[in-house]
């Protein structure tokens, strides 16, 4: 029997489209924004039918309609109206908008101005459009286009901005609404290949690195249920979130070897990207690459040795095109394991004897393309009972041309001598829907400080964790704080362990920033998600994208905002933590033309929720001199 969070297969995506169909739900002219699974509450799992979410975009209307399908009978179970959404950006709508640019006489007179005359060589990149209050934005869904010069198709197009040209187009119909001319900026001469062939000559002194595990893998997958080393999880795929976790628990000898939950859904469930150039040209970039793109919908096919190396076992990523037939992306989940260094070691100098143990990690990945950048996302388990995720961002700057002969920008670093890059953050949202032993949790703002000088600190030298209960939304608005090495513990007071503590994970964070834009902006208002790293909230199975279900061209406030307007209390409760986390780019030279990965993230880490070091029973590792290991 199929398990109840088991992402949908080929033949339900055709089992949810014949049914919309055959309900006459599906007019001549809509699309399918997508087909995805209807996740059961959690105190549903065991009772809950498959069943599925088709979204339509009707024709001619500004909306979105989401039907429940019941996968068994084919049948519509009921249906919701959004009026005045916006879907995510379609691939049918882009089609559009670079068909209507073509067949524009307007816009071939610009691109003529800049000595461009074959519009093959054009690459148009159709970007949602935000909300800016301009008319034509007013009852419409609406994409801008930005434009790059590639002299030949394998060119590098961010290396050759068309500078000063954007276009407005309707997404439905292909109208086009505007087109702005900004003036005319020389072209980058550099086309910024990353070709081999065009780097030659390439290093001759990398020796190969060959990983294997002759035994096989220590992991087994059944369907999407991995177990590995304790853990136990089930892999979810969304066109919107990408790579999602379910039923995150550990085997616990010590508690008679039962699954305890840790976590019970974790994914990225919303990312901005918010520039920081104020022009007319590019102060409007602010993607949304979970709700106005799709992670999932932007997945790579990963291929051995290039993306992932070792013993490799993949998933496909199965979803919906917008007609309603299956798309799969093979290879979409990459799962290994990867040897991580040390994970314990002690010399004993007076008994002459040495322990050391190896750490291992259990990888979960994927990797999305959104545009001009490639993101990583990395689901790391540990044999020590941390999970960690980690995202790596590399892909292609957005760029800028800039005249020489001109002043340089004043928000975007020079990578080239007529090529910029704005500016810009990458803030991702992860939705963590804790349970740990259960789901009654409550969340702790733990913060070091100094005790003061006294009586009770004769040396001045005394600290200690202060721990701070967040009883309610408004309280759980928090921000990293590393001078106070500021943790968050999710603790469940109903069971503890044998020091008498509550059991618990803490959410380590890393350096991260917040959202810059002033709230009042209109990526503020739609983001507001991104200006603290902390929220906390009720378990609510319908609260799932903290910029809300329809961040394309939203006036903002939806999402977390709405979701704690209330105020509820998180005392007693199943809570839902919302860790906002990302880098700020300041582009440089080194990263032209392709970027190095830079990284983000965060881990969840056990406090107390085992009784002592939970990984004693991991065996010595084998050494490579005499005898059967490497201890002295």
């Amino acid at each position: 029997m199929t398990h109840a969070l088991e992402p949908l297969t080929a033949e339900e995506i055709i089992a949810a489209s014949s049914a919309v169909r055959a309900a006459g739900a599906l007019p001549e002219g809509a699309l399918i924004a997508h087909i995805v699974l209807d996740e059961p509450a959690k105190d549903a799992l065991d009772s809950a039918g498959r069943r599925a979410v088709v979204s339509v975009v009707p024709p001619g209307a500004l909306a979105v309609v989401d039907h429940t399908i019941d996968l068994a009978a084919g049948t519509v179970l009921g249906s919701i109206i959004h009026d005045g959404a916006h879907s995510a950006l379609l691939f049918d709508e882009s089609f559009k908008a670079v068909i209507a640019l073509h067949e524009s006489d307007a816009f071939k007179e610009l691109m003529a101005k800049r000595g461009i005359t074959d519009l093959q060589q054009v690459q148009i990149d159709p970007w949602p459009a935000g909300t800016f209050g301009f008319d034509y934005e007013e009852g419409r869904r609406i994409s801008r286009s930005i434009i790059y010069f590639r002299e030949s198709p394998a060119d590098n197009g961010y290396a050759r901005p068309v500078e000063g040209v954007m276009a407005v187009i309707d997404g439905p119909t292909g109208e086009l609404l505007d087109l702005v001319d900004l003036g005319v900026v020389p072209i980058p001469a550099d086309k910024g290949s990353y070709f081999p062939a065009d780097r030659a000559p390439l290093r001759e002194d990398l020796r190969p690195v060959s990983i294997t595990q002759p035994e096989g893998v220590s992991f087994t997958l059944d369907g999407y249920h991995l177990r590995w080393q304790r853990w136990s999880l089930r892999i979810g795929f969304d066109p919107y979130e990408g790579l999602v976790l379910h039923q995150i628990g550990f085997d616990d000898p010590n508690r008679g070897g039962q699954t305890r939950p840790i976590v019970h859904r974790a994914s990225v469930a919303e990312m901005v990207v918010p520039y920081g150039d104020p022009g007319p040209m590019h102060g409007w970039k602010n993607a949304f690459d979970v709700g106005e793109w799709g992670l999932g919908r932007m997945a790579n096919s990963l291929s051995l040795g290039c993306d992932c190396l070792g013993e490799i076992t993949y998933l496909d990523g199965v979803m919906s095109d917008e007609a309603g037939n299956p798309w799969v992306v093979p290879n979409a989940i990459c799962l290994h394991e990867e040897d991580f260094g040390i994970l314990w070691k002690h010399t004993d100098l007076h008994a002459g004897t040495t322990e050391v143990r190896r750490q291992r990690r259990m990888v979960i990945s994927m990797i999305a393309t959104v545009g001009n950048y490639e993101y990583g996302f990395y689901w790391y388990l540990y044999l020590d009972g941390t999970i960690e995720l980690e995202v790596k961002l590399t892909g292609i700057m957005s760029t800028m041309a800039v005249d020489p002969a001109g002043p340089p920008p004043t928000h975007a670093g020079m990578v080239t001598a007529d090529l910029a890059a704005p500016h810009h953050q990458h803030l991702f949202c992860a939705r963590l829907d804790m349970d740990v032993d259960g789901t009654h949790n409550e969340v702790h703002e733990v913060d070091v400080l100094a005790d003061p000088p006294g009586p009770d600190n004769p040396w001045a030298n005394a600290f200690r964790p202060h721990a701070t209960l967040l009883a309610d939304e408004a309280t759980a608005r928090r921000n990293v704080d590393p001078s106070r090495s500021r943790t968050w513990k999710i603790l469940n007071p109903d069971v503890r362990n044998a020091a008498g503590q509550p059991v618990a994970y803490k959410l380590l964070p890393g350096s991260t920033p917040t959202l810059l834009a002033d709230p009042t902006s209109s990526v503020g208002r739609r983001a507001e998600f991104a200006r603290h790293n902390l929220w906390v909230t009720p378990y609510d199975p319908a609260q799932r994208r903290p910029a809300g279900d329809f961040p394309n061209q939203s006036s903002g406030g939806d999402g977390l905002p709405a979701f704690t307007a209330g105020n509820r209390s998180l005392v007693g409760t199943d809570v839902v933590l919302w860790y906002s986390f990302g880098v700020t780019h300041v582009p440089r030279p080194e990263d032209w033309p392709v970027m190095p990965v830079e990284r983000a993230g965060f881990s969840l880490v056990p406090f107390g929720f085992f009784d002592r070091n939970p990984t004693l029973d991991v065996p010595p590792p084998a050494g490579h001199g005499e005898g059967d290991h490497c201890h002295a």
